[in-house]
């Protein structure tokens, strides 16, 4: 357990950044699941809207430091790829 007032409150923020960051890695999934549902449906106009709305999410969580900028582009480049395929 901390002994000082300022461990005491760095241990409640580290809580409340932990589900923050949790919401925000939720969201991202939920939006990638979103389009490749959409990609196994074979609806282009479906699956173009879910990525541009997983690309944003995932865009944004990075932004917010939940996951790297290299990680979101990987990402995000492994979408378009599936999204062209489509053809």
């Amino acid at each position: 357990m901390a002994h000082t007032l300022c461990a005491n409150k760095r241990i409640r923020q580290d809580k409340k950044k932990a589900l923050a960051n949790k919401a925000n890695k939720s969201k991202m999934r939920t939006a990638v699941k979103k389009f490749l549902t959409a990609v196994e449906s074979g609806d282009k106009d479906a699956a173009a809207t879910a990525f541009k709305n997983a690309e944003v999410t995932i865009r944004r969580v990075s932004t917010k430091g939940v996951i790297h900028k290299n990680q979101a582009s990987r990402r995000v480049s492994r979408l378009a790829v599936r999204l062209n395929a489509m053809g």
